[in-house]
């Protein structure tokens, strides 16, 4: 099958999530299928695998309606797009785009890093379901990351297309930890600081814990973090402002868990990352959160900090059995199953839509 597989979401310097899961995801099809990469930008190619790539415009500017008109002439049997905004008026092959999550109906506030335009489209887009029927039906199939999301998109009707699961998998971070009980007291946040994370909960908690510290992995403004220091003088900080792949696994082994207090999420990785490395993880009793970490993870009512403090007590006593539990519910996930998944549905769609 030959596959046109837009890659325009890869960041330039360090993955996030949907830029992970596309070049995740387009190295393992590259093994058993006839690869075309489609970037916005050349620089991408060095966070992709070395495979055939075409030129497009910017997924963000004014042209992307047009992007599948003006790629008619790369012959392909379908094409794929981790994201449901790609235009697919005047397509010459089928088209599958992906659907991550719902969230910003509920929580409107766009990402900081768009620009201001952008984030104003953003904004009149979630005001309504209209704009995403019309999207998602425009291709001929969809894909989503999680039953969870599934569950909405066919509550809110959202489209007519068939839709499939194909989740996310943790980046390999190395080998597991070898001690069976927390070396340090330490707690770890990967996670923006969106007001939907609700970073204020694990700081709450932090200040109920004073023999534990909490550790801040992400970029954050100082606005931010001066109001976080604020909001629980008493509690333990540690503010890494973005932190190195390595410097990460190795801050998560050291780790008592990692916790988690997100009142909306499309997924989780964090929550696969640290269970793949047999790290225990205590985050917010949600569906997503419940499908990703399954019987292994400890679970607190959704901004509760009382209840997450007591939660991470009762880790001391179980801590080795949660350890073995979260290593192999995060075995249930990888990146090659995810592939075969995808191109499973891709091959069916193909087979499906007349050229």
């Amino acid at each position: 099958m030959r596959i046109l597989f837009d890659c325009r979401y890869v960041r330039l310097e360090r993955h996030d999530g949907i830029s992970r899961f596309s070049a995740e995801l387009v190295a393992e099809l590259a093994r058993g299928h006839d690869v075309t990469m489609l970037v916005s930008d050349e620089r991408q190619l060095a966070m992709l695998p070395a495979l055939p790539h075409v030129l497009g415009p910017s997924p963000t500017g004014p042209l992307e309606p047009l992007t599948a008109r003006r790629l008619r002439h790369v012959d392909v049997d379908i094409a794929y797009s981790p994201m449901q905004t790609i235009g697919s008026v005047g397509r010459a092959w089928p088209l599958v785009t992906t659907v991550h999550d719902l969230i910003y109906y509920r929580h409107p506030t766009p990402p900081r890093n768009l620009p201001a335009p952008v984030r104003g489209l953003w904004r009149l887009y979630h005001l309504s379901y209209a704009p995403q029927r019309l999207l998602l039906d425009g291709a001929d199939g969809v894909v989503t990351i999680s039953e969870a999301t599934r569950a909405l998109i066919e509550r809110h009707r959202l489209t007519h297309r068939p839709v499939a699961i194909v989740p996310n998998a943790a980046a390999p971070l190395g080998a597991p930890v070898a001690h069976t009980s927390p070396p340090t007291g330490r707690l770890v946040y990967m996670g923006s600081f969106m007001p939907y994370k609700d970073v204020e909960t694990l700081v709450r908690a932090a200040s109920l814990l004073p023999d534990h510290e909490l550790h801040l992995c992400s970029r954050v403004d100082a606005a931010t973090r001066e109001r976080l220091k604020r909001l629980a003088p008493g509690a333990s900080l540690m503010f890494h402002d973005g932190i190195s792949d390595d410097d990460y696994a190795e801050l998560l082994r050291s780790a008592t868990a990692l916790v988690h207090a997100s009142r909306d999420e499309g997924f989780g990785i964090p929550l696969l990352e640290a269970m793949s490395l047999g790290v225990p993880v205590v985050v917010a009793d949600t569906a997503i959160f419940r499908e990703v970490g399954g019987a292994a993870a400890r679970f607190f009512p959704v901004g509760d900090a009382d209840a997450l403090a007591r939660a991470v007590r009762d880790l001391e006593g179980e801590w080795a059995a949660r350890s073995r539990a979260s290593l192999e519910q995060a075995a249930r996930f990888s990146w090659r199953d995810s592939a075969e998944r995808l191109a499973t549905f891709l091959e069916r769609i193909a087979a499906s839509v007349p050229r």
